[in-house]
């Protein structure tokens, strides 16, 4: 539960840093007011230990753990408690509801949520980041299927046509999070992972698609979007792409955005159950 709490009250430091420098860098005075609103947000956050948000998410947790780890056959069933506890005891909003009933459970679980993402590694330990993933920002996620022959090209269209079509939804500055190949549910996988994980600040280690972030993120940036849809210099905090090998008959293009809330934080546990958080 602990690791829940602090991915919904404390905003890890990659993000935080990436906020401030885009306040120090606007001149914009709306866009530098609304920054320094979130700034604030975050100090009082932290300070009064209350989540950063009203909207606390839908809870996915991303999981790798070794074959040798003692307590794997027990994980499921404890990390859904935690949801339960946690929801209480932090509190978090529920927001777990049945699509064809709009019946709320009250506890932020139901039928595959939390939703676990499961990685078997080797070794003896457990490490799982909890990622809260609001809805404002889940809204405009986009999937394509575009033309094979269109290439990379096809990818920065898409890109941009998501990102005008979201507008202020994602409540920005945003993080851009790009799946490409694969299939249609991998390339969605992909695009989540990369809004969600990977570190504001960070380049793709291919130098390919780190020079396509890059430039991805200047596009975006020049759209003038800006801070909760208000304009200025930064619509986006990053743009992360991540792949997939593809079938020769489809480029599924997938467009997954983080609000500039980009909550996350990670535990190790070891085989004698002691454990370490991180963001």
């Amino acid at each position: 539960m602990e690791t829940i709490r602090r991915a919904v009250i404390s905003i890890p430091p990659d993000i935080k840093e990436a906020i401030r420098k885009a306040y120090l860098e606007e001149d914009g005075e709306v866009a530098k007011a609304q920054l320094k609103a979130i700034l604030d947000n975050i100090e009082l956050a932290e300070k009064l230990q209350r989540p950063m948000c009203q909207d606390t998410g839908t809870i996915i947790f991303y999981v790798r753990v070794g074959h040798s780890f003692p307590a794997i056959h027990v994980t499921e069933e404890a990390l859904i408690k935690a949801v339960r506890r946690a929801t209480q005891d932090v509190p978090l909003r529920p927001n777990s509801v049945n699509p064809f009933t709009s019946a709320n459970t009250g506890d932020n679980t139901g039928r595959y949520i939390p939703f676990i993402h499961w990685e078997v590694i080797a070794g003896e330990e457990l490490e799982f980041t909890v990622v809260p993933k609001g809805g404002g920002s889940e809204y405009p996620a986009v999937l394509k299927m575009v033309p094979p022959g269109k290439g990379v090209d096809a990818i920065k269209e898409v890109v941009l046509d998501a990102v005008l079509q979201a507008g202020a939804m994602p409540c920005p500055p945003t993080i851009v999070g790009v799946g490409v190949g694969g299939g249609a549910d991998i390339a969605m996988v992909l695009a989540k992972k990369a809004a969600s994980l990977r570190k504001v600040g960070t380049r793709n280690e291919d130098p390919v698609l780190a020079r396509l972030e890059e430039e991805l993120h200047k596009l975006v940036n020049y759209l003038g979007i800006g801070v909760m849809g208000m304009g200025g210099r930064t619509t986006a905090l990053a743009v992360h792409v991540e792949y997939a090998h593809r079938h020769p008959a489809n480029y599924p293009v997938a467009v997954v955005f983080q609000c500039w809330a980009t909550r996350r934080a990670t535990a190790t546990v070891k085989p004698d159950a002691s454990y370490t958080i991180t963001q």
